[in-house]
């Protein structure tokens, strides 16, 4: 067990880091995702492929990126596409395993919402959008989700579906031709949620060190499904925390945040 203090992010982080495997071909989102991917590629999965939807192939960045343009991905990538070639060859080609996402919206069935808040047509908040994520979200082999736990993040009903994930549940998916197996795994502050292969929904497989059933339903706006045997979340190792922690100070420095 480590002797290093974590914080929550940090452990959704590492933990999220974990899932990725040295043969995944990864299409990386920005943020929590994009942190999680690197640190796997700097500790147990060092042949990983990391892609942006910028078209850069097989990045090794020092830092993380501000966005899908910043010139570190291209300066450090094995080669960069075009975004067409990148959605029609690599992405609807079936080419990449694992897709990692983000949401400000989310519901029991992995549908994501990055549109708006409220009413379409007069909206509380207008999101930055879809993007790629809908062709990620239908294309990638399978899709991993990361996201601070909130009732107002993880809600019963999203109010526009911008990424699909299981529809209704069942076989959603199926029903409409998509072949992929949609989101999988959720990964929180609090917990790693498993997709229940039968209802599509997703269901808590492990509790973070210190964690609670009751501080998950707390913060989840819908009926908490929990495995019949939940685990604890193994701690952060001392080269998982260390890496993390190199790879934000560097972020910090080359940003000009310190």
């Amino acid at each position: 067990m480590t002797e290093q203090s974590f914080t929550p992010d940090e452990m959704m982080t590492i933990a999220a880091a974990r899932a990725l495997g040295n043969d995944d071909v990864c299409f990386v989102g920005i943020g929590a995702p994009s942190a999680a991917c690197n640190v796997a590629r700097l500790t147990h999965a060092p042949d990983i492929t990391l892609i942006y939807e910028s078209g850069t192939i097989g990045t090794a960045p020092d830092v993380l990126p501000l966005s899908i343009g910043d010139g570190i991905l291209c300066d450090t990538a094995v080669t960069t596409v075009s975004v067409p070639e990148m959605f029609r060859y690599w992405l609807q080609g079936g080419r990449i395993t694992i897709g990692f996402l983000g949401a400000a919206q989310l519901d029991r069935f992995g549908n994501i919402n990055t549109t708006v808040i409220g009413d379409y047509a007069k909206p509380k908040t207008r999101l930055p959008g879809g993007g790629g994520a809908p062709e990620i979200a239908s294309s990638c082999g399978k899709i991993f989700i990361t996201m601070k736990q909130s009732r107002r993040g993880m809600v019963e009903k999203i109010d526009f579906v911008t990424s699909f994930g299981h529809g209704a549940g069942g076989k959603a998916r199926e029903k409409l031709g998509l072949t992929t197996k949609g989101p999988t795994l959720l990964i929180t502050d609090l917990a790693v949620w498993k997709t229940d292969p039968e209802s599509g929904e997703f269901v808590v497989a492990s509790l973070h060190p210190g964690v609670t059933r009751e501080q998950v339903q707390e913060t989840c706006g819908w009926p908490a499904r929990f495995n019949e045997s939940v685990e604890e979340t193994p701690p952060p190792s001392d080269l998982e925390l260390t890496t993390l922690h190199d790879l934000k100070a560097r972020t910090a420095a080359a940003h000009g945040k310190n």
